[in-house]
């Protein structure tokens, strides 16, 4: 027996994560900026503001990713971010093929999952393997340049340089994807003003509406 739904606009994502996304990406922006007159791709500033400028941005970013963390955790939020199998082959095959042929778009945000099955996977990866890459050999880096890594020089400079550099590009092409998947679909700007707002178009079960007028009204746009 299937069960009726109903597309409402509800708070998708919450104040806290609003902020948490742009004050990421003009942090990461800001880093890779930075990261580049580094290492000698430009010279729009000079290396030592370019270093102390990196240092600030990354202590920065990796205390607003612990406050996240802890919000994800404390929240309940996490449960968005964790892998399923429901619908992802269709998915997969919407990015592969159907998105380049007009077709519609197989998968639906609901109260439970804002993020389709390919979304939760990509965006676990990036936080548990790519940031995690970039966070631990930026610190080994750090740590190093002040004379206190000592520890790490079995793991050699070079190397973590290596995987420091690896992870930065893996994030620009995240970015770049990220942007890209943005532009398909709706408008640009339909894709990113939920972010802005909060808000979204969400398929909600009568119980879950219910549930919703009941308990949390303020999610509700329309209320």
């Amino acid at each position: 027996m299937s069960t009726t739904t109903i597309t409402t606009k509800l708070m998708v994502f919450k104040r806290f994560e609003r902020v948490w996304h742009w004050s990421q990406m003009a942090l990461i922006f800001t880093l890779l900026f930075s990261g580049a007159a580094i290492y000698g791709v430009h010279s729009i500033i000079c290396f030592a503001d370019a270093v102390t400028l990196h240092t600030w941005s990354s202590i920065i970013l990796i205390a607003l990713w612990l406050f996240a963390i802890f919000w994800l955790l404390t929240t309940g939020q996490w449960r968005h971010y964790m892998p399923t199998t429901e619908n992802f082959v269709q998915v997969a095959r919407f990015y592969a093929f159907g998105i380049f042929k007009g077709e519609h778009h197989p998968y639906r945000k609901t109260y439970r999952r804002k993020h389709n099955p390919l979304q939760a996977v990509t965006y676990l990866l990036v936080k548990i393997v790519i940031f995690p890459a970039i966070w631990l050999s930026g610190i080994a880096y750090l740590l190093i340049s002040f004379g206190i890594g000592g520890f790490l020089n079995d793991f050699g400079l070079a190397n973590i340089a290596l995987v420091h550099i690896a992870s930065a590009i893996a994030i620009v092409v995240f970015i770049i994807a990220h942007v890209y998947l943005l532009t398909t679909g709706h408008s640009f700007v339909e894709h990113v003003k939920p972010m802005i707002t909060g808000y979204d178009d969400v398929e909600l079960t009568d119980e879950e509406l219910a549930y919703i007028k009941a308990d949390e009204p303020d999610l509700l746009k329309d209320k």
